[in-house]
């Protein structure tokens, strides 16, 4: 077994294929990538799936499904189930040593022993003390047994580590129980694989959540076992909800799965950002930082003692902070970036459709045109300051790409002239009417249009909020849109001059 001997940290993210990628696991793989890129170290993904009982490929999936969404690579790649002669080699030197033995206590009549003392039990003095000649004896009959760890009694026995979060850490050895290092089927433990293999691939820092910090009394032991030097170990503080839960998805639902929030537009970095401030606080108390700014400012020095809270509730599914720092995120992506990364959405929201026998886009889309592409290319700067989620983002931009726009209510269309005054059907009739007539003979550019819909204005007798309102309604269907002027040069003259025509005869059924 291999002793700690690198110069350079080498960290690891090492999840159980149990279920879809948590939110908690996901903040505690960034972590890892920050602590190695930050000091010029190596990050190891491992996939612990001795569990074979509770693996499934959907959670495999899952996992990789979430971190290739992160973006964020890593160095090495190792399958724990590939590995079991190794960790039963481990095993077998560790009995060999006098420091593990075997307890032929039926599972079921051990498990009965545990739980009816509610805990309290810590070993069997029959298998404990059993001669090895003995032992021995039974194990070549055949008779099926589990390998437990002799923990050292007495009093004063202490097992201790220092934690990078939580400091001095012991727990008297006369609490921990003989836990076992091989099932009796023959199988390593969760335990014993993963001291193991963090031994062996050389991990120096172990950054993981706070609920395996009871673990750790168990794993400085196994380190002792094989003769290694513990890594340094780092307990991260738990994300709970706001009552003070531990986040689950029994409980919680889906907020608490990554690809949530990446299904409702979360972009990654954004959400990287996010995960980071739960449990960590830069020196420099920023909160919008991009990765280059995360990986230079993290230390585990920064990391917080106390849980995080991520505030949601049935109104707000997501973190209302989650939320605003995904917008901000988006208002700095290029359009192009912002584009690429809006299409899926379109097309999801059956805007954009998708034709096999299209050429290939200039963003090497596939089944998408050009034609597509360059509008949605037109529409983003407009509507990017109005959403934070990008799968907000169709709902926002629909009338841009829809041949006809969905009922609205032809009141609208009426405009406010005053604080104190409303208009009324036959002014807003009278608005189209003109703004038609002067629309078609004006070049569809921003100025032009600027220039021509203000002089319209002065002709009807009106300041431009009165007249823009019912042209504004007429193109979008809404009065709540993007710039008016941008917004008619994307849609182009004959949408608008169609959709102003189409108004008008809504106006005469008020």
């Amino acid at each position: 077994m291999s002793d700690q001997t690198a110069t350079k940290p080498r960290v690891r993210f090492a999840p159980s294929p149990t279920g879809f990628l948590h939110v908690g696991s996901a903040r505690t793989f960034i972590f890892n990538w920050l602590y190695a890129r930050h000091n010029g170290g190596t990050m190891v993904f491992r996939l612990d799936d001795t569990d074979v009982e509770r693996n499934t490929d959907a959670s495999v999936q899952s996992i990789f499904e979430g971190l290739r969404w992160l973006g964020l690579n890593w160095d090495e790649e190792y399958k724990q189930s590939e590995r079991l002669d190794l960790h039963r080699a481990a095993a077998q030197a560790i009995f060999e040593k006098g420091l593990a033995y075997r307890d032929f206590t039926p599972a079921h009549a051990a498990e009965g022993e545990a739980s009816s003392a509610q805990g309290a039990w810590l070993f069997n003095p029959g298998m404990r003390e059993l001669s090895r000649e003995a032992s021995d004896r039974r194990a070549a009959a055949g008779e099926p047994f589990a390998l437990r760890y002799r923990v050292p009694r007495g009093a004063g026995r202490l097992v201790q580590f220092n934690d990078a979060v939580y400091g001095e850490m012991s727990k008297p050895a006369d609490e921990v129980e003989d836990f076992a290092l091989l099932r009796s089927d023959g199988n390593p433990t969760y335990h014993l694989s993963s001291c193991v293999d963090d031994a062996d691939l050389r991990i120096t820092q172990i950054i993981r959540g706070q609920d395996h910090l009871t673990n750790t009394f168990k794993h400085v032991l196994i380190f002792e076992g094989l003769g290694a030097t513990p890594p340094q170990f780092a307990h991260l503080p738990l994300l709970v909800a706001p009552d003070g839960a531990k986040l689950s998805k029994r409980k919680h639902g889906p907020v608490v799965s990554v690809t949530t929030y990446r299904d409702a537009g979360f972009v990654p970095e954004a959400f990287i950002n996010f995960l980071c401030l739960l449990g960590w606080s830069p020196k420099n108390d920023l909160e919008f930082m991009q990765i280059a700014q995360l990986t230079e400012l993290f230390t585990l020095e920064g990391v917080n003692r106390s849980n995080a809270v991520v505030n949601f509730s049935e109104e707000t599914p997501f973190d209302p902070k989650a939320v605003h720092l995904n917008g901000e995120h988006l208002r700095v992506l290029s359009v192009e970036d912002l584009t690429q990364r809006l299409l899926p959405f379109f097309v999801n929201a059956g805007l954009i459709a998708t034709d096999p026998s299209s050429s290939p886009s200039s963003f090497e889309n596939g089944g998408i045109d050009d034609a597509a592409i360059k509008k949605l290319l037109a529409v983003t700067p407009l509507i990017r300051e109005r959403i934070r989620l990008m799968a907000e983002a169709p709902a926002a931009a629909d009338f841009f790409f829809l041949s006809e726009l969905p009922p609205y209510d032809p009141a609208e269309l009426i405009p406010q002239i005053s604080k104190k005054e409303q208009g009324d059907a036959a002014l807003a009739l009278r608005v189209l009417k003109h703004a038609a007539e002067v629309l078609d003979e004006t070049d569809f550019n921003h100025d032009a249009l600027d220039h021509a819909l203000r002089e319209a204005a002065a002709d009807l007798g009106l300041k431009a909020g009165p007249m823009f309102q019912p042209i504004r309604v007429a193109v979008c269907g809404r009065k709540n849109a993007p710039p008016l002027f941008e917004t008619m040069v994307v849609l182009g003259k004959e949408t608008c001059l169609t959709r102003i025509r189409q108004a008008e005869e809504k106006l005469t059924t008020l």
